[in-house]
């Protein structure tokens, strides 16, 4: 049964200047509890992140779709959207550095248990949780859906506290199976507790339902996959209620 929760918009700057507006969800709770960082696709923080967010609520997480943008930008224009990507990619430090203001503000909510924090990415916002753990963030768990692995610089070992899940579509052609070998072997160098679930007949996008009305608008090879959405969905909170159990209602 999904819990009642409550939701709120709030802004917060990092600190490039950036004036960012973040969408917040929790359940209604008497104490403070687990929190999730939902890092959206390039499409910006649009309505699917709040879903998320929404959804992770009712399950009794506290949980903050971020602006990677500013202003909480969004389209539907996938050239928008690699531009505005391309653009935090220009200042190396921008992703971690809008991230980490992100996290500092989830941590900072009265709903929120600030020891208890985990982060999960889709898309482009797989690369966004992912280079946050690799930062020393303190994260719990993280976990990607048809995310980029690509990283600002590999983990190190010893620097990374989150238990990471990577979840992959078989028939990704922007994010390639050499890439996910080459992310393993990062994170065995790195000794990061990890773990990667390739699902069969899955193409980049698989989570969003809207996946293939954007290929067709686009001209780019995105496909949604409801089987790997659901058994994706089920890893991610399998892995969320292990290591944040004792705050879930």
């Amino acid at each position: 049964m999904a819990l009642a929760i409550q939701t709120r918009e709030i802004q917060y700057s990092a600190e490039d200047g950036t004036t960012l507006i973040g969408y917040f969800a929790a359940p209604q709770s008497d104490t403070p509890v687990a929190a999730v960082l939902v890092a959206p696709e390039w499409w910006g923080r649009n309505d699917y992140t709040e879903q998320r967010a929404r959804e992770l609520a009712e399950h009794g997480y506290a949980a903050f779709a971020i602006d990677m943008y500013g202003d909480k930008k969004t389209t539907t224009v996938a050239t928008q959207a690699n531009a505005w990507m391309t653009e935090t990619f220009a200042d190396p430090d921008t992703i971690v550095t809008r991230a980490s203001a992100a996290l500092k503000t989830l941590a900072a909510q009265p709903e929120v248990n600030a020891d208890k924090l985990a982060a999960v990415g889709f898309c482009y916002g797989g690369k966004v949780v992912l280079d946050l753990a690799r930062s020393g963030a303190p994260l719990q768990a993280v976990v990607t859906f048809h995310g980029t692995l690509t990283p600002k610089a590999p983990a190190q070992m010893g620097q990374v506290q989150a238990e990471i899940l990577v979840l992959h579509g078989e028939l990704d052609s922007m994010v390639t199976l050499d890439d996910v070998a080459a992310f393993k072997a990062e994170m065995y160098a790195a000794k990061v507790e990890h773990e990667v679930i390739v699902f069969a007949d899955a193409k980049h996008g698989f989570s969003n339902p809207l996946a293939d009305e954007r290929a067709k608008a686009n001209g780019v090879d995105l496909g949604y996959n409801a089987n790997a959405e659901q058994q994706g969905l089920a890893a991610m909170y399998a892995l969320l209620n292990r290591r944040l159990a004792s705050d879930v209602a």
